[in-house]
């Protein structure tokens, strides 16, 4: 059993992320992980059952792309979490952009994003609670940041939010959202993506160079058991794909 993590990016406590996403991992101790800060190494893409990614800003190049759909047509999973769809260019305003840099990639993911509104307490609610990784939960409050995505394909939302506001650091500022996906899964060939949207983290010093110092750190969904739970379901989900009894 396979798999390759990507962790890397901007903004975040990457560190933080990545070994949390380890330990999970060395839960099923028949999991062997390959780890990288990028999408170069197709070598150990290619040999994984399970692509999971936890990136800020940090996107594939064509080549890479191509390799990571025919990834998927192949079979295989990849479970992104929270930043994977993100590109962020600030403007000498200060107000953050999220253009359309990558498009082979986003649509590939299915989704973009494009803004958050500030941390704050939100409502998850259950989209689909006949789908075998939404079995058995139930609503949850949650403290994260609440992602606002542009829809680049199609999904199977499983977990929403909703969200009427403001976001006053990002260009792409009103929204008025009745269903914004925070778990969902979309087909590909025979492999498929599933998309996590929570999961923020940051430490002091991981806003630079947009700030120096950052006073107060913050863990955000993984605070919140019910965010692991999502994470090894996540995991489970990853395997049992490919005919291993994970």
């Amino acid at each position: 059993m396979r798999a390759h993590l990507v962790a890397s990016g901007k903004y975040h406590d990457i560190d933080f992320a990545r070994l949390e996403l380890l330990k999970l991992l060395a839960e099923d101790a028949r999991i062997r992980t390959t780890v990288s800060t990028d999408y170069a190494d197709l070598a150990a893409l290619a040999g994984a059952e399970l692509l999971i990614t936890y990136t800020c800003d940090v996107v594939p190049d064509p080549s890479q792309t191509a390799a990571l759909e025919a990834f998927l047509r192949r079979g295989g999973r990849w479970f992104a979490l929270h930043g994977t769809n993100s590109l962020l260019r600030f403007g000498a305003d200060g107000i953050c952009d999220t253009p359309d840099e990558a498009p082979a990639f986003m649509d590939l993911v299915g989704t973009q994003f494009a803004a958050h509104p500030p941390i704050a307490p939100f409502k998850v609610e259950i989209t689909r609670p006949d789908h075998p990784l939404t079995t058995g939960l139930r609503g949850f409050r949650i403290e994260d940041e609440l992602y606002l995505t542009r829809r680049r394909g199609d999904i199977d939302v499983l977990l929403h939010t909703v969200f009427t506001g403001s976001c006053p650091e990002f260009r792409d500022a009103e929204w008025d959202e009745p269903e914004v996906p925070v778990l969902y899964e979309r087909r590909i060939g025979e492999g498929a993506i599933l998309y996590l949207t929570l999961g923020h983290c940051r430490g002091h010093y991981d806003l630079q160079p947009v700030a120096p110092f950052w006073p107060h750190p913050q863990r955000c969904g993984w605070n919140y058991p019910v965010f692991y739970e999502l994470l090894r379901r996540g995991i489970r989900w990853g395997f049992t794909a490919s005919g291993s009894d994970a």
